[in-house]
């Protein structure tokens, strides 16, 4: 037999406040029982089935597991690709306490909202590079969102089109064990600003192949300085630069691969709204496997302890009454 939970403090506090308490009562009533002159028999009964009562209470608390079934528990998940844009303008204070260490926490909650499938982050400016391949280990995804800075990548612009073919790759590959596409995502978070030439080619091609690309805009469309060791970033002029979030070419992208298109700012966090419709996407049949249960029959033990509590309020103590 097997136990859902150890005889504890709790279940030892009650056995001993039950077993002094009705040593008490029952020193009692013999005495009352002796000097009126009856009979106590009936009492050493009524002690038996309450103790009896009791220790199938206790019991029934601590969980018995026995006898065996079989259960067949299948695996459903997917592959989820995270491109990161880590461009200086990442940097940015429009969103506090910056927009690159507002992603990070995001990003935590989206990794915690899929423990169930297989997440893996790749970092891009103008070059990207894979961080994290696809695991389910949130612990060490987590440890690779805490070590994302700008200064990963080098900073010579942004172009989404090697993220995403980068993540195109990944997924077609042997790296991705699904086969059905739809069970394939891509996200990509950036603040728009996509100074590439092929990314349209790009969005087309995962379009094309049936893989789930979705967008997430990061930054204001008012933006802000963006600050670097060196201090404001400057142009050649010696003006400060602006960075303000591009939503157009995130949506075009979302567009053009039949995906959605989110959004990060002061105002709106459509974080939540991203993994609803993430786990709306029907994941793939991994594997299939029997095992043996043991299931808790407490309510055996349970039920005989309410049939002896019934047996007690039915027997009766002529002269005293319990």
């Amino acid at each position: 037999m097997n136990w859902a939970k150890s005889l504890s403090i709790t279940e030892l506090v009650l056995i001993g406040l039950f077993l002094v308490l009705y040593v008490g009562y029952l020193t009692r009533v013999f005495l009352v029982a002796r000097s009126l002159g009856t009979g106590y028999e009936k009492v050493i009964f009524k002690f038996i089935v309450r103790s009896l009562c009791f220790a199938l209470l206790i019991i029934a608390l601590l969980g018995p597991s026995f006898g065996e079934s079989s259960r067949e528990i299948k695996s459903i998940g997917k592959d989820i690709y995270i491109a990161v844009d880590l461009s200086a303008s990442m940097n940015a204070f429009d969103i506090q306490p910056s927009r690159l260490e507002k992603v990070k926490f995001e990003l935590k909650k989206i990794v915690a909202a899929f423990n169930s499938d297989r997440l893996g982050i790749i970092i891009f400016t103008s070059e990207a590079f894979v961080q994290c391949p696809l695991t389910y280990d949130q612990s060490a995804l987590n440890l690779w969102i805490e070590t994302l800075h700008t200064n990963l990548v080098s900073n010579t612009g942004t172009d989404f089109a090697p993220a995403m073919q980068l993540a195109l790759d990944k997924l077609s590959g042997e790296e991705s064990t699904m086969s059905q596409q739809t069970s394939k995502i891509i996200i990509l978070i950036s603040d728009g600003e996509d100074f590439g030439e092929t990314t349209r080619d790009m969005a087309e091609k995962i379009e094309s192949s049936g893989i789930k690309m979705f967008t997430v805009g990061v930054g204001t469309s008012d933006g802000s300085t963006i600050v670097t060791r060196a201090g404001v970033k400057r142009d050649n002029q010696g003006k400060e630069i602006i960075t303000r979030l591009n939503s157009r070419s995130l949506k075009d992208v979302a567009s053009l691969t039949g995906g959605n298109y989110f959004e990060i700012n002061s105002t709106r966090n459509d974080t939540n709204r991203l993994i609803s419709t993430i786990k709306n996407i029907e994941g793939e049949l991994r594997d299939t496997r029997s095992v043996d249960v043991s299931t808790n029959k407490y309510y055996y033990f349970l039920g005989l302890a309410i049939f002896l509590l019934i047996l007690d309020q039915l027997v009766r103590i002529n002269v005293i009454r319990i």
